[in-house]
């Protein structure tokens, strides 16, 4: 292998590298329960700090924390009228990626649940 092709292959690996990285902070961010209830309430459109909080009881700190770390990442977009500031989801795509995930886990659950009827019945 040339020299020009080694560093090609070197490039491109730190790349996929790079790629992998910024995936798994994706769903590193997207980790944490209240983020996910966040995305959830948020999934029929827009809602205000004081709503957020209101549905998560949580204090304004805690929720703003989670708002801010969304935010930063650009999975949330916020507005400001008066002094309320609401947001959304920049990507509607996000509500997908949920779903397939609640699918995901229910197949696995329903799965989990037949072997332990069947072990239940070996009795």
């Amino acid at each position: 292998m040339s020299s020009r092709s080694q560093d090609n292959a070197a490039a491109e690996a730190v790349q996929r590298r790079a790629v992998y990285q910024m995936k798994a902070d994706f769903f590193r961010i997207l980790g944490h329960p209240v983020r996910v209830r966040i995305l959830e309430l948020l999934r029929d459109g827009e809602r205000s700090v004081g709503a957020l909080q209101n549905e998560l009881q949580m204090d304004s700190s805690g929720t703003s924390q989670h708002l801010g770390v969304l935010r930063k990442h650009g999975i949330l977009e916020g507005r400001r009228d008066g002094t309320s500031v609401y947001y959304t989801v920049r990507d509607p795509r996000i509500f997908q990626l949920l779903e397939v995930s609640k699918q995901i886990l229910t197949s696995s659950l329903t799965e989990s649940q037949a072997v332990l009827g069947e072990l239940a019945g070996a009795e």
